[in-house]
């Protein structure tokens, strides 16, 4: 799911501590391009995402809660689904 407003207080709070996406990328030797598109949520790279936790401080979980629903939640949800 796209979300700006989460992308920007990523930024924010990555800036408190002194540390740009650009830096991120540098250390994972990919272009900041790609390190924004999966901040945003445009695309998903569990490797992107585990920087940018670990540069917060933060578990990817804590972030982007939406993208690491637990399995048995997901589990409960695909047997709750009426079937067709």
């Amino acid at each position: 799911m796209i979300d700006d407003k989460r992308h920007a207080r990523i930024k924010s709070a990555l800036s408190l501590k002194h540390i740009s996406l650009s830096d991120i990328a540098r250390s994972l030797a990919v272009t900041p391009s790609t390190v924004s598109i999966v901040s945003r949520g445009y695309r998903r790279s569990r490797r992107v995402e585990q920087a940018i936790a670990d540069a917060l401080g933060q578990r990817p979980e804590e972030i982007w809660p939406d993208r690491y629903r637990s399995r048995a939640v997901k589990r409960r949800e695909e047997a709750a689904m009426p079937a067709p």
